[in-house]
């Protein structure tokens, strides 16, 4: 089984933010797969597929991004999913607007999504994609990652969308961490 859970707020008026660069990538896989995240269960939108025999979940938590820890939780217990079997995209202000950056594991890093999972399943054993989108200059944090990216850093945002979406399929088609690692880090 697989589980790719992308983060970040529910709702029209979070929609196209900052904060919400994991649901833009899932969004952009759910596409490429031909799903739609139209079932509720456990405090999340979800849709599951097979890739080579292999059950595939994607999860978008509908809890606001500091309690996304709950539906990642009440899913693996639900599913019987381990935690190597887990990959969580999110945006990251500490990495330059578009860059992605795919780790096995860490630290919150100031990220109160990954720091509520982390609390919500005890550990940080589970696998990210993060997705650059730069500190703001002269902004507080918390008006920064809710706001649209501009304009002309728009094209920037969807190159790194899709080419978040290249790894996720590469590793729903069997490449090792690893080697994913190599090709995108």
């Amino acid at each position: 089984m697989k589980m790719i859970v992308g983060l970040g707020n529910p709702g029209r008026k979070y929609a196209g933010t900052k904060h919400n660069m994991g649901f833009m990538v899932v969004d952009g896989l759910a596409k490429r797969l031909g799903l739609k995240l139209d079932k509720l269960e456990f405090d999340a939108a979800t849709a599951t597929t097979r890739i080579h025999d292999e059950k595939v979940f994607l999860v978008k938590p509908q809890t606001y991004m500091n309690a996304s820890g709950r539906a990642v939780r009440e899913l693996m217990m639900f599913y019987q999913i381990r935690l190597d079997e887990i990959l969580v995209v999110h945006d990251d202000m500490d990495l330059t607007l578009g860059k992605l950056r795919l780790r096995q594991r860490g630290s919150a890093g100031g990220h109160n999504g990954i720091k509520d999972i982390i609390s919500a399943t005890g550990s940080d054993e589970f696998y990210r994609l993060k997705i650059g989108i730069q500190h703001p200059q002269r902004q507080r944090v918390v008006d920064w990652v809710l706001t649209p990216f501009s304009q002309a850093d728009q094209p920037t945002i969807d190159d790194a969308v899709t080419r978040a979406d290249d790894a996720l399929e590469d590793w729903l088609n069997g490449m090792p961490f690893s080697q994913l690692m190599n090709k995108f880090n």
